[in-house]
């Protein structure tokens, strides 16, 4: 963090705040997960604040991405253009968006003027040169925004930030309890989110279009048709029908929709729609929970309504269904959408054999925002139940997941990894290719492909969600490895990722583990980036045969034969990983 010349801080002077959108500069220094992560990072602003960027266009003012030493940024908009660094270890969602909070104003939580309140400052355990960073300020210089002090907040160090002694802290909590939360890199915090939402007067996020928990009764706009069969029924929580949102925990609260399948005629349904939405993007991602315990037969089917050119919102078209299974637990739902003009979506419920149902169709926590959907979800259930009895060893295989581009790939999870700390035990989580029914026709090596995996907070409301990610770049061999597995019928490369994904201590705080469902989404994207190449030694050999008409008109006819050696330039990793990314280089406490 650099401090800016001059007297106050940019919570309290105007001139440090900036214009959106924000000019950006990903520099060619940049390593290539940085920079997607830097994109990851400006999602999770968009979708929980207003805080928009764009690439640079000759602006005198700006944020350019450099790999420096560290990870480090200018606090406020600095009106001349400014370096933010992200070096060795800086290339994580959490660590861009705290020094992108820096720039946008914010200094660290552990700098407030009552910090000494809530935390010690061992200063005398500080590596020399680095005591700076835990310097406290006066309410004349920064301010908190009447806000309380947050230990959960993205921008607060860590216990062992710039310690001269490995096992001895820089900062322990007045309140025990916290002392293994200060320093979180997941997300923001929703104090963070508030925050920045309050200094920039932001008044809803950019990508959020809508989202319902079913708590009140006008069910968020919600709609159904009178000429339905039937109708879906706003329903309370209880012992026998838990909702999802609070999963019967609260006596007045936790609400639900559902169509009853047990009475009335087969293929009867009811349509529930959404208020009118008006996107900014020509991309959505409808997610929502569901549960199906009727009929084998019942159906639960998405639908858009889009405007068909006069302005009316009545062009139906269908998207996605989904058909009930042995399955009557809460199941998540990612339906991707393209739409460009004022819609609404729907879900229609539609009754099976009524004789055959135990029950009907739930819906509840949808959200739709305008990002792109996961290419990949993965459910493990009774997850804290298989916590209790695994051990180092004990390894979770994904079934086969395709990507976009018909790559096979899978994901492996040991529930207990072999890497700890002073919080306690971790989940790691690995990456690998699979063989496909693509393969014949696919590009190998299959190099530059952002494998970017997430654990998701199954929190209601999608601005809160404090999800865990991490991205890198594989580049695989160009000949097949890997061992045959009966369970997807195919060989498994070599995995690679991360010991330390999760800790165990954030997966019993947070809503990881709601309905005691681990949930896993993947993006495996494939680029061609431009550093990718061949490089190597041409040698031509031309004959030509010219006509000549006087002295000024000549017709010449080349034909060459070229003989060409070339070499592979890039990321080429062996089939031995063990030594590459079994684990993830710890992220160095950022200035």
């Amino acid at each position: 963090m650099f401090l800016q010349q001059g007297g106050r801080n940019a919570l309290l002077d105007q001139r440090y705040r900036w214009k959106f959108p924000i000019p950006y500069i990903l520099g060619d220094d940049l390593d290539l997960n940085a920079k997607g992560c830097v994109h990851q990072a400006f999602e999770m602003y968009r979708l929980k604040s207003c805080i928009d960027f764009k690439p640079y266009e000759g602006e005198k003012t700006f944020i350019k991405f450099e790999k420096r030493g560290g990870c480090y940024s200018y606090v406020g908009d600095q009106q001349v253009g400014q370096i933010l660094s992200l070096g060795t270890g800086c290339d994580h969602k959490a660590v861009i968006e705290h020094e992108l909070l820096h720039a946008l104003g914010f200094y660290h939580e552990q700098s407030r003027t009552d910090r000494d309140d809530y935390v010690n400052i061992w200063l005398d355990q500080v590596e020399e040169g680095k005591e700076h960073n835990f310097n406290k300020y006066e309410d004349d210089f920064i301010t908190d925004q009447n806000t309380a002090y947050d230990y959960e907040s993205v921008m607060h160090y860590r216990p062992f930030s710039f310690n001269k002694n490995d096992s001895i802290p820089t900062i322990t909590t007045k309140i025990p309890a916290f002392q293994n939360i200060i320093g979180q890199y997941l997300d923001f915090s929703e104090m963070d989110t508030f925050r920045l939402n309050r200094m920039y007067n932001c008044t809803a996020p950019l990508t959020l279009l809508d989202q319902c928990a079913f708590e009140l009764e006008n069910i968020c706009g919600m709609i159904q048709p009178s000429t339905d069969d039937g109708d879906w029924v706003h329903t309370k929580s209880s012992e026998a029908s838990e909702d999802h949102t609070l999963l019967g925990r609260c006596r007045d609260a936790g609400y639900f929709m559902h169509f009853d399948t047990k009475s009335g005629n087969p293929q009867e349904s009811a349509l529930l729609e959404s208020r009118i939405l008006y996107p900014k993007r020509k991309l959505q991602c409808l997610e929502f929970f569901y549960k199906m315990n009727g009929s084998p037969k019942d159906k639960l089917v998405i639908w858009v309504k889009t405007d068909d050119g006069t302005g009316a919102v009545r062009r139906m078209r269908k998207i996605q269904t989904f058909y009930a299974d042995s399955d009557h637990t809460w199941k998540i739902a990612h339906v991707p959408l393209e739409v460009g003009v004022k819609f609404r979506y729907g879900f229609q419920a539609m009754r099976g054999e009524p004789s055959a149902s135990g029950g009907g169709i739930y819906v509840d926590d949808v959200s739709l925002t305008e990002t792109r959907c996961p290419n990949a979800v993965w459910r493990i259930q009774n997850f804290s139940k298989i916590l209790e009895t695994a051990d180092n060893t004990t390894s979770l295989w994904s079934p086969r997941f395709y990507s976009p581009e018909g790559y096979g790939y899978g994901i492996l999870v040991r529930p207990v990894s072999t890497y700890t700390d002073f919080t306690g035990k971790y989940t790691a989580l690995y990456f690998h290719l699979a063989s496909g029914e693509n393969d014949a026709v696919l590009q190998w090596p299959a190099v530059n492909r952002q494998a970017a995996l997430v654990v998701m907070d199954q929190d209601p409301d999608v601005t809160l969600r404090m999800s865990t990610a991490r991205k890198s770049f594989p580049t695989l061999p160009d000949y097949p490895v890997g061992t045959y597995d009966a369970s997807c019928g195919c060989y498994r490369g070599e995995s690679w990722g991360w010991r330390n994904f999760v800790k165990h201590f954030d997966l019993r705080r947070r809503n990881y583990l709601k309905n005691d469902d681990l949930i896993i989404t993947v993006d495996f994207d494939g680029e061609w980036f431009p550093w990718r190449r061949r490089e190597g030694v041409c040698v031509c050999v031309c004959v030509c045969v010219c006509v000549c008409v006087c002295v000024c008109v000549c017709v010449c006819v080349c034909v060459c034969v070229c003989v060409v050696r070339c070499v592979n330039v890039g990321m080429i990793w062996s089939t031995d990983l063990t030594s590459l990314i079994k684990t993830e280089v710890p992220i160095q406490s950022e200035e």
